[in-house]
This record gives structure tokens, sequence and C-alpha cells, in this order.
């Protein structure tokens, strides 16, 4: 595992690859696709892996080690892969690391795509998956079959926000001989690190809190060393690597990550608090709301509870459908972790291609709203969804 030198925000900084001879402070962008050898026998020894250097960038670049080297740190990881977007990430884990016969249990609140993964696609390959209760874990080993080769779970979850015990579902896996993936986008490394509560990987959309400002699509897995090179030799083949651009991108925001989750989280839990007392509102869920169901649990494995606040409005889909149209400041998106504030519904969006079962099962409602707090100043924040939540009074 790689240990930090020093504080995670100093790291996120002060972490970088050699200098060139220019010796730049910021770091250069290599927007190359190969690279060239000395002669024909460096030139042998480098593609026979004999040598650790740069050959060609779908395979490796400067700048993405850059930002992977500052992941594994944030991570407390041993190695890592970056990836052309998150998708490409949790797939390119689970084909790298899954066999024709393996089982996958998963928690249920999970992100519609991955969802669709193990409906759609994985079943064609022979992969099965069990699905979970992410609060009824004391009844989870009566689930593993002897094909069960992995647990997935993200905490908090997509778009509810629940919390999942990953300290006990890291001894459950310990116990089980199994590989524990936990998606911790919602999270980042700054305020959660799943390996210390027993993960073997760790997956991040980089384009969410990561990027932090909507402008690139990224990916990472980080972990240990042995199951990442084993996803790297997957990916190798495949191609769905980061481009060097969006990984100086991303390795340059990772150094206000801290400061900006920072705000996230004050803004999130001030929206949370005037959202809980509103008359229109049904019910709110935030990570460190003294409601949330995990309450307790949140304030063990986070530092603060993240820029997401999910909701329902009382009237179902038309006063949703009233609600969103009289909204003026926040963007209608199915992003998050944007410094811009983005209001979703999640039942038409991002989890549209449930069914109303599946969608249920998992807590999203037709009237839940999903909003990915930012960074304008919280008072403005408030007062749109206020304005827009008079309309169903």
């Amino acid at each position: 595992m790689k240990k930090a030198k020093h504080k995670f925000e100093t790291e996120a900084i002060r972490t970088q690859i050699e200098r060139s001879q220019f010796l730049e402070h910021s770091n250069p962008i290599y927007m190359t696709s190969s690279f060239v050898f000395e002669d024909a026998e460096d030139m042998r020894a480098s593609f026979a892996e004999e040598k650790d250097r740069n050959v060609y960038s779908r395979y490796s670049n400067p700048n993405g080690s850059e930002f992977i080297d500052k992941v594994c740190k944030m991570e407390g990881a041993e190695a890592g892969f970056a990836f052309a977007s998150g998708m490409a990430a949790v797939f390119s884990t689970f084909a790298a690391l899954l066999e024709s016969g393996d089982h996958v249990l998963s928690a249920r609140n999970i992100f519609g795509s991955t969802h669709s993964l193990f409906t759609q696609f994985f079943p064609k390959w022979q992969i099965g998956h069990t699905y979970f209760k992410i609060d009824d874990l004391e009844h989870i080993e009566a689930l593993i079959t002897p094909k069960t080769k992995m647990i997935y779970a993200e905490s908090p979850t997509n778009p509810g926000v629940d919390i999942v015990d990953l300290e006990r579902l890291g001894s459950v896996a310990k116990k089980n001989g199994l590989l524990l993936v936990i998606d911790n986008c919602f999270a980042s490394p700054y305020l959660q690190q799943p390996i210390q509560f027993g993960a073997d990987l760790v997956i991040h959309s980089g384009t969410k809190l990561m990027d932090g400002q909507g402008r690139v699509l990224a990916g990472i897995t980080v972990g240990k060393a042995d199951l990442i090179d084993t996803i790297y030799r997957f990916a190798r083949i495949t191609g769905p690597a980061l481009s060097p651009f969006n990984a100086w991108v991303l390795s340059k925001s990772l150094e206000t990550l801290a400061v900006r989750v920072d705000r996230h989280c004050e803004n999130a839990l001030g929206v949370a608090k005037f959202l809980e007392s509103h008359s229109s509102v049904n019910w709110v869920k935030y990570p460190f709301l003294k409601s949330h169901p995990q309450y307790e649990l949140a304030k063990k494995q986070m530092k603060a509870g993240g820029s997401v606040v999910a909701f329902e409005i009382k009237g179902g889909i038309s006063a949703g459908r009233s609600f969103f149209d009289a909204i003026k400041l926040l963007s209608l998106s199915a992003n998050l972790g944007d410094s811009r504030s983005i209001i979703t519904h999640p039942a038409s969006t991002t989890h549209s291609k449930l069914s109303e079962e599946e969608r249920l099962a998992t807590g999203i409602t037709d009237g839940m709203v999903r909003i990915s707090v930012g960074l304008e100043h919280v008072d403005d924040i408030i007062e749109d969804i206020a304005q827009a939540l008079e309309v169903l009074d």
C-alpha cells in the first residue's frame, strides 16, 4: 500500500511526474500516441516489459501515471489504472476479473448502467448475480454460493445516498475469500477510503467530484497490485484508456479536491436542513443529517456527508414536473459533483431504463429528486429551490 508522506491536501498538490529538462512548475500535457526508443534492444526490452517505461499511450502515459499516482496515495492503494469514463472502469474491472460461471453478490442500490450490465450483458457470458439489501447484512452470507467471486457495492448509493457498512462487507469478503469492490464516487477519496475497511479495489467516476467542473469524462480503479495488473492487461488489449489531456485536467483538479468538497458538504447540509423543514417535502436523505437511517454509520465511515441530497416532493410526477419547470438557477442535468448545482429526476433520467418495480426496490419513487449541491452561495441555492417549491403550495 502506498503510504503518503504528507497530509492529503499536500499530496494532492505535490505529487507529480519528474520535470523535464525545462524544469516546468506546472506539469505539461504529453499529447503523444507513442514514444521512441534509443535502439533495437531498447525497443525489444520495452515491449517485453523488462523496462518500466512508456511505450504507447493506450498502455501508459506520463499524465495518466501522475493522475493514477495521486489517487493511489489518496486511497491508500498499491496501484491503479485510469479509464475513459466511470462506466469503462466499472465494466473493465468486472470483465478482467470475472470468468464464465462466476457469480457476483451486489448491493441492489447501484447506478442504473451497472444494473444493466448485470441484467442485460453478463448473462450472455454466464456471469450471474444476486442482489442483497444494504440494510440486511446479517443475512448476506446466506446468498454466497460456491461460484461467488466478488462483492460489489456503492456507498453512498446513487441516487438515494444510502450508506453501506463497508467494514461489515470487508469482514464477510475476507472470511469467505471473496473480492470486495467498492464504488467510492459519491464520497471521493477525501471523505472516505474503502480500503481501510477491507476493500480490495475502489472505483471512481473521475467525471464527478474529481473533475468538479463538468469538463471531462474519466474513470479509475485502484487497489491491490496483482488485481490491477490483471485489469491493466485487459485494458491494454481492449483500449478504454484515459486520454492524456483528460488525465492532465484531472491531475490539476485533484489539487483543489479537498477545499471544493469541504464547501460542497457545507452547502449540501444547509440545503438538506432547509428541505427537511419544508411542508411540500415528504422526506429528505443526506448522510450527515441526523434523520438519515444510517447517520451513525456515515459518521463512522465518512469525514463529511458529500455533495448529494435526495428528497421526495409531495404530489408525484405532476408536482415534480411543475417543480422542475420552476427552477431558475440550478441546472437540469444528469451529472453530479459539479461546481454548479444540478437537479435531477432519477425516475425519468439516470434510472429510467429500470422498471417501476426495480426503481421502487431501491427507493426511487416518482417524486424523488436528486440535487448535486454545488459551490454557489448556499443562500442562492436555497432561494431557487424555495421559489420552485412555492408552485406546489
